[in-house]
């Protein structure tokens, strides 16, 4: 037996289910399914007793449970006072992330992270929601946020926030009347100059979905720019360039301030997700699974 096994075991045992398990411990519930049976055909005994709605400890695996526990704390114990201090201090975790995320949601896992791991570096790279993919497949980065789920075999996606599209407007006259009466009818945005993020964009993607289930037909929108940077996006639809569609957390502030109006996507549930993705082929260093144990903290996934 080996340690990744009893880990493995232990973790089905506190949480009562494999794929809980799989999730702790980022690996694939076959992966912590086979460690849990080597060790069942190496001890021969039988550690779960498994039926449709719950995994639970046979009392073989009561007995084994006492002593796994010691050994998986006693591993932790062993990493902390002699885990190549040296070696992670020089290691530096690389995150790939689309914008929104980058702008509105990083800075404040960053801080907690900062505060619980002082000596681990960062490196963040902000990119597309497209590229973002991209660059966990080819394992250039360790974690990526993306607005989008791209449907990549050996991609892990774990949501963690409720991101909401708004229709964004300069304060004006006629979009103030607009919306007075109520501005829930959105067929007036045929009407307008437009003005979207760039091709490969979460929020592009997320934008035409939105609209075409609120029966906006994006060809017969006019379509004037598309922008990567969104605060280029804000600066010109206060100068009266256009209109745009963005996350309403973009425009979080100019709302307030009385210098944009906001007005909903008429029929969408409570918003995209914004996920953490990792690429579920490649073992995460320590300091990445410490990261994303960081996140779902934060943001109480």
């Amino acid at each position: 037996m080996n340690l990744k096994q009893l880990e493995a075991f232990v973790q089905v045992a506190e949480g009562g289910s494999f794929s809980k398990a799989a999730k702790e411990l980022f690996l694939t519930q076959p992966t912590i399914s086979a460690h849990v049976s080597s060790l069942e055909k190496e001890l021969n005994v039988r550690l779960f007793i498994r039926n449709t709605k719950e995994v639970s400890l046979s009392e073989d695996g009561r007995d084994l449970y006492k002593f796994a526990r010691q050994m998986v704390e006693l591993e932790h114990k062993i990493e902390e006072r002699f885990g190549g201090k040296e070696e992670e201090e020089k290691q530096c975790i690389t995150i790939a992330t689309s914008t929104i995320p980058a702008q509105y949601l990083l800075p404040r896992i960053l801080l907690k992270f900062r505060e619980r791991y002082p000596d681990e570096q960062l490196k963040i790279v902000e990119t597309d929601s497209s590229e973002v993919i991209t660059q966990i497949i080819d394992h250039v980065v360790e974690i990526g946020f993306t607005g989008t789920v791209l449907e990549k075999k050996h991609c892990k996606y774990i949501p963690f926030y409720k991101d909401e599209l708004a229709i964004i407007t300069p304060n004006t006259e006629k979009y103030r009347r607009l919306k007075e009466t109520g501005g829930r009818n959105i067929g007036w945005l045929k009407d307008e100059h437009l003005i979207l993020r760039e091709e490969g964009s979460g929020t592009r993607k997320e934008a035409e979905k939105q609209l075409k289930e609120a029966g906006i037909d994006m060809a017969g929108l006019d379509i004037i720019a598309s922008i990567g940077n969104q605060e280029t996006i804000k600066k010109s639809v206060k100068q009266g360039m256009g209109i745009t569609i963005l996350s309403r957390l973009a425009a979080e502030d100019e709302a307030e301030e009385g210098t944009l109006i906001t007005f909903p996507i008429p029929k969408v549930d409570a918003g995209r997700d914004i996920n953490l993705v990792y690429n579920k082929n490649y073992q995460l260093s320590h300091s990445a699974e410490r990261f994303i144990k960081i996140v779902k903290e934060v943001y109480e996934v």
